[in-house]
């Protein structure tokens, strides 16, 4: 199984040490590194700075949020930082929910997997390069219906370096699943556990049956950010986990719609995800964090002695995750890949 380095995206601002966390796991012989993006730094800015340091390894997006740009201008990013980088670039992207959606980007939300399947049609249009791009969706119309009429389908003036760019969907629940398995090369789950594998591989196994399917499980992606922490307390270790969980389960989504707090549901803790919701969104945050578990955190995550990581990481080697992707400054990735052998 291979690793990555998954850098996410900044707090109040860039997290020291990062690039040199970067180019040590390029050192190290990591496959790949990925930022993200929520409502504060973008994720290509920074994989474009971290590519310049570095030479061979893969520069991912986990995730860029399709509601940020339109599909033209993230292929066009995406075109550039191949360019730039040798090839190395990894399209992931992602619907987020509605708050973000519509609270920051003032876009609708809803038919998301249907917006996706437009999304996705228009952006290997441009990176093809082999015809004018159009497309009349529901939800994207190139040339736009309306407007002064004067709209021309066009290519990109850029000649693209590579035919395809690899994309990468990120997906929670089941329909989105089974819609990267159809239409995308990768997945990027988000809290997976090797409990849930069977689930899972059910939806990809539904998406790869259906007609146009681009790929089969065994040419299939599937990187998944997973939070290790060598620390011979367990307790401890979990301790570091849970306000994460806690904000993710309670306050990442409206309590309608939370696509974390589902996944936890379905992993077998509904009552612990219902009760972390109820509290982080009273503000009782300290609470929520209490409320989780550690058996959930081990679920999703490997923590303790190296001796227990190893055993544990077998069960991951069993599912349909290809890629491990950590987090960390070099010393605690370095740390974490002699753990993992």
């Amino acid at each position: 199984m291979k690793l990555g380095f998954h850098v996410g995206y900044w707090g109040a601002g860039p997290t020291p040490g990062t690039l040199e966390a970067v180019v040590k796991a390029e050192e190290l012989g990591f496959d790949s590194v990925w930022t993200a993006e929520a409502y504060g730094s973008d994720a290509f800015t920074p994989l474009a700075w971290y590519g310049a340091s570095t030479s061979r390894i893969r520069l991912g997006t986990n995730i860029v949020q399709m509601a940020a740009r339109t599909p033209t201008a993230t292929a066009m990013s995406a075109m550039t930082l191949d360019h730039l980088s040798g090839g190395r670039m990894v399209l992931g992207l992602g619907a987020s929910g509605p708050q973000v959606v519509e609270g920051w980007y003032g876009q609708p939300y809803p038919k998301p997997l249907a917006r996706t399947r437009e999304y996705v049609d228009i952006v290997r249009q441009v990176i093809a390069r082999e015809a004018p791009v159009t497309l009349d969706g529901d939800h994207f119309q190139l040339p736009l219906k309306g407007g002064t009429g004067l709209g021309k389908a066009l290519k990109p003036t850029v000649h693209p370096l590579r035919k395809e760019i690899p994309i990468y969907l990120a997906a929670e629940g089941p329909k989105n699943v089974a819609l990267s398995a159809e239409i995308g090369d990768g997945w990027l789950p988000l809290f997976f556990s090797p409990k849930s594998n069977d689930f899972y591989k059910a939806a990809l196994e539904e998406g790869f049956a259906r007609p146009g399917a681009r790929h089969t499980l065994e040419t299939f992606e599937v990187p998944c950010s997973l939070p290790v922490i060598v620390h011979d307390d367990v307790e401890e270790a979990a301790s570091w986990i849970k306000p994460s969980l806690a904000l993710y389960i309670g306050g990442m989504g409206a309590k309608s719609v939370n696509f974390h707090h589902d996944v936890f549901a379905r992993l077998g803790y509904e009552d612990v995800a219902d009760k972390v919701q109820e509290l982080y969104l009273a503000g009782r945050k300290d609470e929520a964090t209490a409320a989780i578990p550690t058996s959930l955190v081990e679920d999703t995550s490997l923590i303790g002695p190296p001796e227990k990581i190893r055993d544990e990481l077998r069960a991951w080697e069993e599912t349909v995750v290809t890629q491990l992707l950590l987090r960390g400054d070099a010393a605690t990735l370095t740390k974490i890949a002699d753990a993992l052998g």
